[in-house]
């Protein structure tokens, strides 16, 4: 029995912290080049800035607010083969303060012609990654109800989507959602359905939009974010909360190194915690990904362990495990519970 199809994550996920300075610099450390870089202060309120190698170095959309895309040449200004550069500015570099480092890694170049190859309706291009479940894909805006490719070649479980050209919400798709349901990235508000926006589900080829300026606004320029589950290295799912100090445990299959939670239920923000922040469990570290707040630590109900095979929440706040809510979740692993090439199994901490 195979228990993973990437025996290294860290060859496709990792999270760096260091120290800002205020000064062009390179970060390394990454182990690879990283395609999808999101960058966040933990010491102040700044927002969180997302950069990719689709749009380009300098080029930031911000997690936290419904803005357009905007550039600033003293953010992020390359990306390295271990890496990535910074110039001056502080909410990426800012002095004195401890800065984290979220990074992916998508690499292949992809182009669909959508009347050439008979997939999709609107023209779309990218990086992809079908080993780790991986594409960032851009593509214009039509107006009309359409379907764009995105390469993984299996059915995406979570979808991120932005329109770079003009303000609008994040939209986020999840594998337990029924047809045209979305919730927001920058809110904290549970689930709605919005036809304009998903038309209908996704499939293992084209993802399906409908007219809604939030992404597909005719001439404007959107970017997804796609993910498909890979066993023993990445997992988008969803649990239900007990309410109770002695947590709901979400299997994955692996040793969790970052871990997104969200209720879609309720009004929650979403939860972020890495194994870079908080070595040790309790893992009480986080940042709210819809929020530009500095890194907070979790009191008691809001906690979690970071296991061998998955994460056990240790609290009742509402935020993570309140009861009966339901959670949509997103995790990447640190290492497999068993590895492919050795079986040996991994240990908690």
């Amino acid at each position: 029995m195979a228990y993973t199809t990437i025996d290294k994550p860290t060859d496709y996920f990792n999270t760096v912290l260091f120290s800002g300075n205020e000064t062009a610099r390179s970060i390394t450390g990454v182990g690879f080049q990283p395609d999808w870089v999101w960058i966040k202060d933990r010491s102040q309120s700044f927002n969180h800035h997302l950069f990719d190698v689709i749009r380009g170095a300098t080029k930031r959309l911000k997690s936290d607010t419904s803005d357009a895309e905007s550039t600033n040449a003293q953010t992020l200004t390359a990306f390295g083969s271990d890496g990535f550069s910074l110039g001056t500015d502080n909410a990426t570099n800012g002095n004195g303060s401890n800065v984290v480092s979220w990074n992916w890694k998508a690499g292949t170049s992809f182009t669909n012609d959508a009347s050439s190859t008979g997939v999709g309706t609107i023209d779309s291009t990218g990086s992809i990654n079908t080993t780790a479940g991986f594409s960032i894909i851009s593509y214009t805006g039509t107006g009309s109800a359409g379907s764009i490719a995105h390469g993984l070649g299996v059915k995406p479980d979570w979808i991120l989507s932005k329109d770079r050209t003009s303000s609008g919400d994040w939209n986020v798709y999840h594998d337990s959602f029924s047809a045209q349901e979305r919730i927001k990235l920058n809110s904290s508000s549970a689930k709605n359905t919005n036809s304009s926006i998903y038309a209908s589900l996704p499939t293992s080829s084209v993802i399906n939009v409908g007219t809604g300026g939030n992404i597909n606004t005719s001439g404007n320029s959107h970017i997804f974010y796609c993910f498909a589950s890979k066993k023993g290295y990445s997992k988008f799912g969803s649990y239900t909360g007990n309410g109770d100090a002695d947590g709901t445990f979400v299997y994955t299959g692996f040793k969790p190194a970052w871990v997104v939670t969200k209720s879609s239920s309720d009004d929650t923000h979403w939860n972020c915690k890495d194994n870079k922040r908080s070595t040790f469990n309790p893992v009480d570290d986080y940042h709210k990904l819809n929020e530009p707040t500095a890194e907070d630590t979790a009191t008691s109900s809001h906690a979690m362990d970071f296991l061998s095979n998955g994460f056990k929440h240790r609290g009742d706040n509402s935020e993570v495990n309140g009861s009966g809510r339901t959670y949509i979740y997103m995790a990447f692993a640190e290492t497999p519970f068993v590895t492919g090439a050795s079986g040996i199994p991994t240990t908690a901490r």
